[in-house]
């Protein structure tokens, strides 16, 4: 490459990476909230009528099959994380990569009734999903779930093509199994499709500033997320720090999504009792 032009490259380079960080730092610009906020905050998801704690305790922090960073705390050691959020007022937990093992211990030491679990399913066909609702119970130790949802959608046609599996969760709610049964999605149009869904009660959502492993940039998400909160559905808010790349701007990533006004409750993974408590105390400062 000749000089003149090595040096328009790198020029428009240069530029390139001034309007990318401008764009970071405009999308993580500290916006000004409504009121103070906590994550013991005691909301209700929606319609649903499910009181819990606005934030979630996550369990599936880079998680594949039956593993995450949580999980491999053992069942011992996430079991006293999840209680130790529980003794600070955290009332939500989310399972995820194999914890229901874990979940249970900690349920076995806390009033049922004063938490809320949520839970996932991959499970596409009718005969599957009723199997799980059997097993995931036993391996929770309750009789019943509070959230149950069909996991990482991805088809826009997913209410049409998948209303089998709907039908048994539907019935499954009828008979106080579960209490609500929604989704989550890996695609705007999925996303798109559950807002429209009278269905859905509620929708795990991934959502941050700068559109890190989400469906789409943020504010077409938004939009989305705008028509669900108009329907009423209860919106669970995940991704909320990127999946770690926004560790090191947690308090802007934070306060983007308080400020929203469509995120009912979000759910966030620690590590460790310190990680869980800086995260409460964060929530509390913004």
């Amino acid at each position: 490459m000749k000089r003149r032009e090595f040096l328009i490259s790198a020029s428009w380079g240069l530029a390139a990476a001034w309007a990318g960080a401008k764009e970071l730092s405009t999308a993580l610009a500290a916006p000004n909230l409504p009121g103070k906020f906590r994550a013991t905050d005691a909301v209700v998801l929606g319609k649903t009528g499910i009181r819990t704690s606005r934030l979630a305790m996550g369990t599936g922090t880079i998680g594949f099959g039956h593993h995450s960073n949580q999980s491999a705390l053992g069942v011992q050691g996430l079991s006293r994380l999840l209680l130790n959020g529980y003794d600070r007022g955290l009332r939500f937990f989310d399972t995820a990569y194999g914890t229901h093992p874990h979940v249970a211990e900690a349920l076995k030491h806390v009033p049922r009734d004063n938490v809320t679990v949520l839970t996932k399913s991959w499970s596409r066909e009718p005969a599957a999903i009723r199997a799980d609702l059997d097993r995931f119970r036993r391996e929770l130790g309750t009789d019943h779930i509070d959230i149950f949802l069909m996991h990482c959608l991805s088809d826009a046609d997913w209410t049409t093509r998948y209303r089998g599996v709907m039908d048994v969760l539907s019935e499954a709610k009828e008979k106080g199994i579960i209490r609500a049964h929604g989704c989550s999605c890996h695609t705007i149009g999925a996303l798109r499709a559950a807002a429209q869904s009278s269905w859905v009660d509620v929708d795990l959502v991934r959502i941050n500033p700068i559109g890190s492993h989400m469906d789409a940039e943020p504010e077409t998400v938004l939009s989305v997320l705008r028509t669900m909160k108009a329907a009423g559905k209860g919106i669970v808010g995940m991704k909320i720090l990127g999946q770690g790349d926004l560790s090191h701007r947690q308090d802007q990533a934070l306060k983007y999504a308080l400020s929203l006004g469509v995120l009912d409750a979000f759910t966030i993974g620690a590590e460790s009792k310190g990680q869980q408590e800086d995260l409460i105390r964060r929530i509390a400062a913004a």
